[in-house]
């Protein structure tokens, strides 16, 4: 099994034709990606690639969650918690920050989640009905 770093994934999924290495960088990644070898993706790996596709590619939501989607779907690719990653987008897709949502998915055999964010995560939640709630200490 072969560990994909966030630049493998950036390079699959975003093409930069101007630039002639990012070019041949992007046929090597399809070539391994697509090559029908046992490939891993770990979660920070996932939380890194959605901050480089928003922050420095300028992604919208919605083309975000069609490449998580795509990768989530490739047969040869075992994603480190599953489960949480499959809900982390879910929520994402609902309107959540995906930090946020990968870490409330992450958080899922807890009773609750404690977090001074009230408006972007606390009440998402609770307008979501997500469990476990995320409370505010006060």
């Amino acid at each position: 099994m072969i560990g994909l770093d966030t630049n493998i994934l950036a390079r699959y999924y975003i093409q930069d034709e101007a630039d002639k290495e990012a070019e041949k960088q992007h046929q090597l990644a399809r070539t391994l990606i697509e090559s029908g070898q046992a490939l891993m993706v770990c979660k920070t790996v996932m939380l890194e690639f959605e901050w480089v596709m928003r922050g420095y590619y300028h992604f919208s939501a919605s083309e975000i969650v069609a490449v998580f989607k795509h990768l989530l779907s490739l047969e040869t690719v075992s994603l480190e918690d599953r489960a949480s990653i499959q809900q982390a987008v879910a929520n994402f897709e609902a309107g959540f920050d995906f930090a946020d949502a990968l870490h409330h998915a992450s958080y899922i055999n807890c009773d609750n989640v404690a977090s001074f964010d009230d408006k972007k995560f606390a009440r998402r939640a609770t307008r979501l009905g997500l469990n476990p709630a995320v409370i505010v200490p006060k």
